[in-house]
């Protein structure tokens, strides 16, 4: 069932999530859900708080991102297929270089702005069988995680750009929060009861 994805303005985009049970209800159901509303809007990534739920758990699946010819064939193999649960995740480390990426957000439609992260993250999480593991990601894969990630701790990508960045966007924020955009997916509005 495709899911309407919360705007910009919703408070639970603004919540450190909470981590899930193993026996969390109807779990699979959630996933599945989540992965059709992300491949619906067209994502590489989906967090749960964008659906309205304020839990530790997000998906990945980076494989539009292999085709792009500026990537070098091993990024674009690393790329290829790569599909993920988190569950109950935490950044263990953020080393690296910092550099730019033009980020955009399912919850921020027709908002993208150059991001700076950390080149690489460990992480440990949970599957969707609630088999742990820690594992180290570079480059794109780990900025789609990053973005993700920050995503169950509350933060939006637009909170790391900088005053003037920000002063420049806040027009066409508020337009997303008040529901006055155009989007091909469903979406929650802050102020609007029901999704479109």
């Amino acid at each position: 069932m495709i899911l309407p994805i919360v705007a910009y303005g919703d408070p639970v985009l603004r919540k450190v999530a909470k981590e899930i049970p193993e026996n969390y209800p109807k779990l699979n159901d959630l996933l599945d859900n989540m992965w059709e509303t992300m491949y619906n809007a067209s994502g590489v990534g989906l967090a749960a708080p964008q659906i309205g739920l304020p839990v530790r758990l997000f998906l990945v699946d980076t494989t539009p991102f292999a085709n792009d010819e500026e990537l070098s064939p091993e990024e674009q193999k690393q790329l290829n297929g790569f599909k993920k649960t988190f569950i109950n995740a935490y950044i263990t480390e953020e080393r690296g270089e910092e550099w730019a990426f033009n980020e955009g957000c399912l919850s921020i439609p027709d908002v993208r702005e150059d991001v700076k992260r950390k080149d690489t993250l460990t992480i440990t999480y949970f599957d969707e069988n609630f088999k742990e593991h820690t594992e180290t990601y570079n480059g794109l894969l780990a900025r789609v995680i990053q973005h993700e990630y920050d995503h169950i701790e509350g933060i939006l990508f637009t909170d790391k750009l900088s005053p003037l960045k920000k002063r420049m966007i806040k027009g066409r924020l508020n337009n997303i929060s008040k529901g006055k955009i155009n989007v091909d997916y469903r979406m929650r509005f802050p102020n609007m009861k029901k999704g479109r």
